[in-house]
């Protein structure tokens, strides 16, 4: 079963969010990465971009698929995790503390419609 990590937020597309202030950071869940498997390419927006919630703003290519990556919350990216760039297999080993994007938060109560830990492995579990 995929680790879900307390404490973030996480969308039905797989992406998590740990909020930092008005600042978050977006990545994506052990679920996905899994499903995905072997990442090599993480395809990411440039700073200062805005992104939309529910609206794609990247993509991750593994050896089997590619996959959308869809905004689990709108804001101006702050700042894109370059070290991807080279390692992207980060994404598999590490998805937690390999983070994609940092985003100044647009407006928080968008985070009322994400799942906590518990309610996210219960939606894991449906699949």
């Amino acid at each position: 079963m995929a680790k879900v990590e307390e404490g973030l937020y996480y969308s039905t597309t797989h992406e998590w969010v740990k909020v930092e202030g008005e600042e978050a950071l977006v990545g994506i869940s052990d679920y996905a990465q899994h499903a995905l498997g072997n990442i090599v390419y993480v395809d990411m927006p440039d700073e200062d971009d805005e992104i939309a919630r529910d609206e794609e703003f990247g993509a991750v290519e593994s050896v089997k698929a590619a996959s959308d990556l869809v905004a689990p919350v709108s804001g101006t990216v702050l700042q894109t995790n370059t070290v991807l760039d080279d390692t992207p297999g980060l994404l598999n080993s590490d998805p937690y503390g390999s983070w994609i994007l940092r985003v100044r938060l647009s407006d928080k109560s968008e985070l009322d419609a994400l799942m906590d830990a518990a309610a996210y492995s219960r939606f894991c579990e449906s699949l």
